[in-house]
């Protein structure tokens, strides 16, 4: 660990912390329906698009109407995402040629955009005709992004509401998210990573003559070699290389600030065409936390408790600093059996070997500190983007996102979601006090009931029993663990993963795991829709419940939710939670694996 790659963790972080209020306040403008400086242009542009689809901007919905409408919205949007991906062959924008998508894996990609997870079982560049990547791909990572945002603004109209049934309209909520915040920043946001190199066109793909050509297994369908009757593998002479493009700053911007994460190349962030210089990998880590950081501040505003937002955004920087402090640490330590290898070797004497930390899957011109920091950013949220590959990170390394996900996210979490699932916890947190002194808890005013506590329960309960029973069925059977490349604690880390983003909503993954089979696809499919509306439901009765209720003012016996003992008391429900439902999985995993790595054996 180095003191330039301290200086930059904490410089990202105070950025953030600088922008939170600002964007925070026309959040809470634009979703109040209070005038802002875009209004002249963009409100006619609002009526235009209400009066085109019937929506009555002055009807207000209750948490049952406001939820059906989301389900038919997303339901909708994944089918005909769905249907685009099997007829692009067809369609124009599709210089390449590719073939319509498989309906296995065309199912689970239009289940991973449509819940904002962004779960790529494929090679995008090789797969995804352009249409398909501007009209259904990018389409999704809008609209996901900003129905997080207006559930986010629901639940804290529940909160702040009083004897009131509806908790806003899903329609005008979509649109102002859309158009009002995600808009402006995205095009802002897109002409700079032009000008830093970022590609943005709809030419063919070129092809390169290689100066120097190199023979390389023939893979067969299932991504695996060949082998000759020989038992040997099947080689192949490669003289060409044919360079990907497209129009990518457009869709890298928006997979950044709506925390959608599928990248427009396989590598994703660490590809020079998605991210070319430090600086768009500091803005592609910005951009990821903006939005998600400012919920904070406009929750303290809409709910007229602006110490109740900082408290909330103090409990997820904590916990942020202390989730990259450690994958930092881990991968700056290194593999202990190389650097013993690297002593025992007759190149080098013991006194020239120094480690240079585990660099393996890493961008070198990114380095550690970048690498652990963008990892540690895009699990904190549930973005999915990512500038390294977490499967070649140390077993502690590695474990630091995969905890992030068990955290169900909520360390400023993804766009809208990270707060209402952070809201969840603080009904717990206040719940957990009252028990403590003895009171009904209370949360700003609004007494927490045991309909109340169940919902909330209703959502920490279901995260962990998908991810679990799924990854039990993977392990257990032949068609989970063939698609393992490793064996051991670390495969077994690769499984876990892959369900605990898939149901996060992150979609990062361990790559080790072959996920483009028939039981991966369709496993994780439903994982994700899951994961996404099984958990918004009773969120939304939550608000709902809360918007009815009266509102009390507070006495010397009320517990604040403004001060240091919240944040401590909110830090240890998010972690006791997420340790006492996963640590069995994880002692399996990444603690296992470390344990063996120490003993001098790898996976």
């Amino acid at each position: 660990m180095t003191a330039n790659g301290w200086l930059q963790i904490f410089f990202l972080l105070l950025v953030v912390l600088l922008v939170t209020k600002p964007l925070g306040a026309f959040i809470a403008r634009v979703f109040g329906r209070e005038r802002t400086w875009l209004d002249p242009i963009l409100r006619p542009v609002e009526r235009i698009l209400y009066k085109l689809t019937g929506v009555d901007e002055s009807h207000e919905m209750d948490w049952k109407e406001y939820a059906l409408a989301l389900i038919l919205f997303s339901g909708v949007s994944m089918i005909l995402l769905y249907l685009l991906e099997r007829v692009q062959l067809w369609l124009p924008g599709n210089p390449q040629k590719l073939a319509g998508v498989a309906p296995a894996l065309a199912f689970n990609t239009a289940a991973s955009f449509t819940t904002n997870t962004n779960w790529q079982n494929y090679t995008p560049e090789t797969t995804m005709s352009y249409l398909t990547q501007m009209v259904g791909l990018a389409y999704h990572n809008w609209v996901s992004a900003a129905a997080g945002m207006a559930l986010a603004i629901a639940f804290i109209r529940g909160i702040s509401r009083r004897e009131q049934k509806t908790i806003g309209n899903f329609w005008v909520d979509l649109v102002r998210g859309t158009l009002w915040v995600l808009a402006p920043l995205c095009l802002l946001g897109a002409l700079v990573l032009v000008s830093q190199g970022v590609v943005q066109n709809l030419k063919p793909y070129d092809t390169a003559q290689l100066v120097d050509p190199y023979q390389t297994p023939q893979l067969g369908s299932d991504g695996k070699p060949i082998n000759g009757s020989d038992g040997k593998p099947v080689m192949q002479t490669v003289t060409q290389q044919v360079i990907a493009q497209g129009p990518t700053a457009s869709q890298e911007i928006i997979k950044e600030l709506g925390t959608n994460g599928g990248g427009f190349f396989n590598a994703n962030s660490a590809h020079p065409f998605e991210n070319p210089t430090p600086f768009t990998n500091f803005l592609e880590m910005f951009c990821i936390l903006a939005i998600p950081s400012a919920f904070t501040y406009a929750l303290g505003k809409m709910t007229g408790s602006p110490r109740h937002g900082w408290a909330v955004w103090t409990a997820m920087a904590l916990l942020f600093l202390a989730g990259v402090a450690t994958a930092y640490w881990a991968e700056a330590r290194g593999n202990p059996l190389l650097t013993s290898a690297a002593l025992h070797s007759p190149q080098h004497s013991s006194s020239t070997v120094r480690t240079t930390g585990n660099l393996e899957g890493k961008e070198v011109r990114f380095g550690l500190a970048n690498s652990a920091l963008f990892a540690t950013v895009t699990t904190d949220t549930s973005c999915g983007a990512v500038n390294s590959m977490h499967d070649s990170f140390t077993p502690l390394g590695g474990m630091v996102p995969l905890i992030n996900l068990m955290l169900s996210e909520v360390i400023f979490g993804g766009v809208g979601a990270g707060m209402y699932g952070m809201l969840v916890f603080v009904i717990l947190s206040v719940f957990i006090a009252g028990l403590m002194v003895g009171r009904t808890p209370e949360y700003l005013g609004k007494k927490i009931e045991a309909y109340d506590v169940k919902m909330a329960m209703l959502v920490i309960l279901i995260f962990p029993l998908v991810i679990l029973v799924f990854t039990a069925i993977s392990v257990l059977h032949s068609f989970g663990t063939s698609a393992m490349a490793n064996a051991g604690p670390h495969g077994f880390s690769e499984v876990l993963y892959a369900f605990t983003s898939a149901v996060a909503n992150n979609g990062s993954a361990f790559n080790g795991l072959s996920g483009n089979t028939p039981w991966y696809n369709t496993s994780l499919g439903f994982a994700m829709l899951l994961g996404r509306f099984m958990m918004i439901l009773p969120m939304l009765a939550i608000a709902g419940n809360l918007a009815g209720k009266k509102q009390t003012p507070a006495t010397l016996g009320t517990f604040p939710v403004t001060g240091p003992l919240f944040t401590v008391l909110l830090i240890g429900v998010v972690v006791i939670v997420g340790a006492l439902t996963f640590f069995p999985a994880l002692s399996l995993g990444p603690i296992l694996e470390h344990l063996l790595m120490q003993a001098g054996k790898t996976f």
